[in-house]
């Protein structure tokens, strides 16, 4: 090798060469104010300092002092902050933290201990990331998700479809932490607090199953987060995510009664079938969506009359 070279830094981290250990599992947690931009200029080193402030407080009041105190590659991101942290406490962060950190929101911003007032996103996640204790730990999959997360529709439409001096936490979670942690019955709230939407970022080809959670809610959550632009581009080689398992379906509806009536509205009274090829109607499924009167035909006289 040339001295000219010696010193050049790896240009590849070589993957899938060889096997090598899994870098330790991290819960990671990302936040942004909502709207950082839109505040004058003047503003933003205020927000920015106080958004870490807000976080170590609402921790210490939730009893998690030790979490922050051991944060793993801190780092702020102009109009939030991120760290990773013991997986293990990831119960303990959804509830009792984020109801917690609403609770601090409040109080911050109803009492005016700030000149704007300010509404957080949260994404938590948990995956390997590499903790080398420089600027540079914390790099990966996992954390670049957890920031696409924070950047999906369905939680920046919560904050902005709730009132904006009731809601001030919007969270959403990563499919691997709602599985291990809420749908394993570790933490202190029941699944049904949490919708799961498929999480899209505009501009960016990312798509996952996802799940939100709002603390304080004052407005509506699952029309707002179910909903997603049908010109979504799903990440190459996954299902979109009406064909994923949950609540978003297919919404293309194919209707086909050769020996009948098709109903899509409202039926008053009765309805009357001509069959001309059997002696009866063949009814597959609901015949009627909504009906008022008999849901059946109604004949007068002999129903075989004209039939050879």
């Amino acid at each position: 090798m040339s001295e000219s070279s010696a010193g050049l830094p790896r240009a590849t981290a070589a993957p899938y060469t060889q096997s090598r250990t899994l870098p330790p599992y991290q819960g990671i947690l990302a936040v942004d104010a909502k709207g950082f931009t839109g505040h004058p200029a003047i503003e933003h080193e205020v927000i920015s300092r106080a958004v870490p402030d807000l976080i170590q407080t609402s921790l210490a009041r939730a009893g998690l002092q030790e979490l922050w105190d051991r944060r793993k590659f801190p780092a702020s991101t102009g109009d939030g902050y991120v760290f990773g942290f013991d997986p293990s406490q990831m119960p303990f962060v959804i509830h009792p933290w984020l109801l917690t950190l609403q609770d601090v929101l409040t109080d911050f911003n109803v009492l005016s201990h700030g000149v704007v007032p300010i509404r957080l996103r949260v994404s938590l996640n948990i995956g390997p990331l590499p903790d080398t204790g420089d600027e540079f730990g914390g790099n990966g999959t996992a954390r670049n998700d957890t920031h696409r997360l924070l950047d999906s529709r369905p939680v920046k439409a919560v904050l902005a479809s709730h009132k904006e001096s009731i809601t001030h936490v919007a969270a959403v979670l990563s499919d691997r932490c709602y599985e291990d942690a809420v749908a394993g019955g570790y933490t202190g709230r029941h699944p049904d607090h949490f919708i799961e939407v498929p999480a899209t970022v505009e501009g960016k080809v990312f798509a996952q199953r996802a799940w939100i959670y709002v603390p304080q809610p004052s407005g509506p959550l699952h029309d707002e987060a179910l909903a997603t632009p049908e010109s979504q581009t799903p990440v190459q080689g996954e299902a979109r995510p009406e064909q994923q398992r949950g609540r978003v379906h297919d919404s293309r509806v194919t209707n086909n009664a050769p020996n009948g009536n098709i109903n899509t509205g409202t039926l008053h009274g009765g309805q009357t079938v001509g069959n001309y090829h059997v002696a009866g109607d063949h009814v597959e499924g609901n015949k009627a969506g909504r009906v008022r009167g008999p849901q059946g035909d109604q004949i007068r006289g002999n129903k075989y009359q004209g039939h050879s």
